[in-house]
């Protein structure tokens, strides 16, 4: 995906596995969140500080992420984590979504039915 972009709408739910998949390895301030993912996607997901804050409140205001304030460098900010909850969360969201790839890629594959896939050429 380019810079700039914004993500498209099957993505529904992804910036939330994201950021729970991210902060499972350990606790980040928002920034540190927005370059990881696009770090682990190799550029594909990028998040804008702009939409990644709306995402980190909403997982916080459900019990998802809890959150402490740290100083780095004389500024104040905010440090996310898992919450257990969350942790359980980002269990049944991964399984969840590793589901729906295996249907996909049975339903490029063609399935069961016999048939060919039909895969459009690259532009």
């Amino acid at each position: 995906m380019a810079k700039g972009n914004t993500n498209p709408d099957f993505l529904n739910g992804v910036p939330e596995l994201a950021v729970l998949r991210v902060l499972f390895d350990g606790p980040q301030h928002g920034y540190a969140i927005v370059q990881s993912i696009s770090k682990r996607t190799g550029g594909t997901l990028q998040f804008g500080e702009g939409s990644i804050y709306p995402i980190l409140h909403k997982l916080e205001q459900q019990g998802l992420l809890m959150t402490r304030r740290e100083v780095a460098g004389g500024r104040e900010r905010i440090v996310y984590r898992l919450s257990k909850r969350g942790s359980k969360q980002l269990e049944e969201s991964c399984h969840r979504w590793q589901n729906v790839v295996q249907s996909v890629q049975a339903l490029i594959e063609g399935g069961d039915n016999g048939l060919s896939p039909v895969v459009p050429a690259a532009s």
